[in-house]
């Protein structure tokens, strides 16, 4: 598998549009990974004031915006690890299975206990450390995800409002129950970084790497745009 080195420091929706370029462009199946400021992202069928404390966000410098596939609300920071796999393989959810057995994979070869869940999370010890959406396009499928190692939980907690009945399907009472960072786990005393974790995932799923070029970039900031428009955040 080919891994991409990507720009730093831009939005959430940036990272989401290159995923989209590289899914109607590349040729084989590629890795990369990302980190952002404070942000929250929500699927494309939700309801933001239902999903998102917009108060809060507002106050506190937290991004808001929404992706073009499903899946639920998920706040990130700098404490995140985002993934992208972009592959020209249309069968998505053989793609999807594949990630997740992947990334589960590495997790429990460095000691944690990780495993999938019938909601497309990966849990180490009942809690949720990695959430994971997929979606098709005509020219392949994109799936992302998230792998928690050192995020802000307060600023998790005060971010996302999900319903009562989404939260007793999952059997917990709040969003803070029911995820935890690799921190907390002894088997991350032998990674010690998110730096390093990332160095480790990428050595671990890929052959080589490569950066993007000018015209590449280019292309991305375009189809940003579309993600950046106000009824689309507003799912008008």
């Amino acid at each position: 598998m080919l891994h991409i080195s990507v720009p730093t420091g831009r939005r959430l929706v940036w990272y989401l549009a290159m995923e989209e370029y590289l899914a109607k462009h590349v040729v084989e199946q590629t890795f990369v990974t990302w980190v952002v400021s404070p942000t929250v992202i929500f699927g494309r069928h939700q309801v933001m004031e239902a999903e998102v404390n917009m108060a809060y966000c507002q106050t506190n410098g937290v991004a808001m915006y929404r992706r073009k596939s499903g899946g639920g609300c998920v706040y990130a920071d700098e404490g995140n690890l985002m993934m992208s796999l972009i592959s020209p393989n249309k069968h998505s959810e053989q793609v999807f299975q594949s990630f997740l057995d992947s990334v589960s994979g590495v997790l429990r070869d460095v000691g944690f206990a990780a495993v999938k869940s019938e909601h497309n999370d990966i849990m180490v010890e009942g809690c949720k450390v990695s959430g994971n959406a997929c979606y098709a396009l005509p020219t392949g499928t994109i799936v992302h995800g998230t792998l928690l190692v050192n995020v802000d939980f307060d600023a998790l907690q005060h971010a996302i409002t999900p319903s009562v009945e989404k939260l007793a399907k999952h059997g917990v009472k709040s969003v803070r129950q029911r995820v935890a960072n690799l921190t907390q786990y002894a088997a991350f005393d032998s990674i010690q970084t998110i730096e390093r974790f990332d160095a480790h995932l990428i050595n671990a799923l890929c052959a080589r790497t490569r950066t993007l070029t000018r015209e590449e970039i280019a292309a991305i900031d375009e189809i940003e745009k579309d993600y950046l428009n106000p009824q689309f955040i507003a799912g008008k």
